[in-house]
């Protein structure tokens, strides 16, 4: 079952009026995502021959999901880039310093929707503006419903997997070394991962 309007059809048929599921009525509201269960992973290619994978474990923001209309859903994230691991001190090191995340100048990347869709079944896109390192440009990120539950501590939530790419000097991300055997150390294409859980608000 989606979240943002899917129809259910036992009641409906493709020339009936769209009607709103009571079930995703009920997610409707605003949500605060949960930093303890809420992972923003990436994957970059390493000297041209493996994947190095990566987390960010800081990351905050808020859902506002519309059960009845997806394009009145909203979503605002922002990651701490001090967070992040890749299991190696010294490659989170690099990551931190001028050579690439600027940390010191530019402590936070953030994201801010300005378009969502329903794409059919429990999948959704959602499109918006990406900040890192000073530059802002379009992201869209694919994303698929995990569901809804009250967990053991009566808290209402909801979660989302969904996946995108970016190319990293697009933002700035330049860095590099080449290779003696051709190519480079670090790829420029960046596949992303985000594994989001989110808190209903009182």
């Amino acid at each position: 079952m989606g979240i943002f309007g899917r129809k259910d059809d036992t009641t409906q048929t493709a020339a009936a009026p769209t009607a709103v599921n009571p079930d995703l009525a009920a997610l409707t509201g605003d949500y605060t995502i949960d930093q303890a269960h809420t992972t923003i992973g990436f994957v970059a290619r390493h000297a041209m021959v493996t994947n190095v994978k990566g987390k960010f474990l800081d990351v905050s923001g808020s859902l506002h999901l519309d059960g009845g209309d997806p394009a009145k859903s909203t979503a605002s994230i922002d990651v701490k880039m001090e967070s992040v691991e890749t299991g190696s001190a010294d490659r989170d090191g690099h990551l931190k310093s001028a050579d690439f995340f600027k940390i010191d100048e530019f402590p936070t990347m953030t994201f801010r929707s300005t378009k969502a869709e329903a794409l059919g079944g429990d999948d959704y896109r959602i499109t918006g503006d990406l900040s890192i390192l000073g530059v802002t440009k379009p992201l869209t990120i694919d994303l698929e419903f995990n569901g809804a539950a009250k967990d053991p501590f009566g808290n209402e939530r909801v979660g989302f997997e969904g996946k995108s790419e970016i190319i990293r000097s697009e933002w700035g991300l330049t860095w590099n070394a080449a290779l003696e055997t051709g190519g480079v150390l670090v790829s420029d294409k960046i596949k992303l991962n985000f594994d989001i859980s989110a808190i209903k608000n009182a």
